[in-house]
């Protein structure tokens, strides 16, 4: 596996989303990432699975060293006791003493953010979290954050494929020495269509799926892509043994579109 450093934080080049996988499939999934390879379990309080995740963990045998665990906060617990009552209630369900990464899930406009940045911080100082962070920040939001936070934030995650072009948001995490996190890295499967994909993913003997977290890391983001079959799972993680061209790179970021983004509700911020 290969990591990626930002403010602190030594983080594994590619994770496994768990968002939507329950139950059992969820634990096992979890547990068969983990013997795979993985190093990176990504959850959240709202997924509701976990306890499923951590029972995974614990199920795959490795030390807890070995795996990076990420949660996240729901918007409507970032005032400061319902953060703090948040995250002991995930670190309960996950049955940890600390979460690796600890983020923000979303902006809440009706708390202040330097609230939610001194909880947010109080968790690492008190041990719960080795490392914070945010995801679905944009760069004003992102730019306040940092500003108001006592701690180093590690990471940002964002939604980022090929048909979106987050540079501006990356951008901004590099100015502030922040990792970025890239969920549904392959656009729910809508760019293996593209023609460019298919022909560049022949020209490597490779998946389009395997392109796209390619092009990912190599922008600079750990792709977090959610999987529930082994051989899902074990191609997800073959994408170390081969390079994109620039000019590849450059013809995969040509299918940015103004429509992109897949992820949007009435709650979402102002996006760059």
């Amino acid at each position: 596996m290969e990591y990626v450093t930002a403010n602190g934080a030594t983080i594994p080049a590619i994770g496994l989303g768990t968002w939507e996988l329950k139950g059992r499939v969820c634990a096992r999934t979890v547990e068969q990432a983990l013997r795979s390879g993985y190093k990176l379990i990504d959850t959240a309080e709202v997924y509701d699975n976990e306890r499923e995740v951590g029972e995974g963990i614990r199920g795959s045998g490795l030390k807890r060293a070995e795996v990076f665990v990420t949660t996240k906060i729901w918007p409507d617990h970032l005032a400061p006791r319902e953060l703090e009552r948040a995250t002991k209630a995930s670190l309960a369900r996950l049955r940890l003493s600390e979460v690796d990464l600890l983020l923000i899930h979303w902006p809440n406009p009706r708390i202040p953010l330097s609230e939610t940045m001194g909880a947010l911080c109080k968790m690492k100082q008190v041990g719960f979290a080795r490392n914070i962070g945010v995801s679905n920040f944009p760069v004003a939001l992102l730019d306040e954050a940092v500003k108001h936070a006592s701690e180093p934030l590690a990471v940002n995650q964002i939604e980022w494929h090929p048909h979106l072009d987050q540079s501006k948001v990356v951008e901004a995490c590099r100015r502030h020495g922040m990792a970025v996190t890239a969920f549904s890295p392959m656009a729910r499967g809508a760019v293996f269509s593209e023609q460019v994909m298919r022909e560049i993913a022949a020209a490597h003997g490779k998946s389009p799926a395997q392109v796209s977290l390619r092009y990912i890391m190599q922008a600079g983001g750990i792709p977090i892509p959610r999987a529930a079959r082994l051989d899902l799972l074990t191609e997800n993680l073959a994408v170390f043994d081969f390079v994109l061209r620039d000019d590849e790179m450059a013809a995969i970021r040509g299918l940015a579109r103004p429509n992109g983004r897949i992820v949007n509700w009435s709650g979402a911020p102002k996006w760059d």
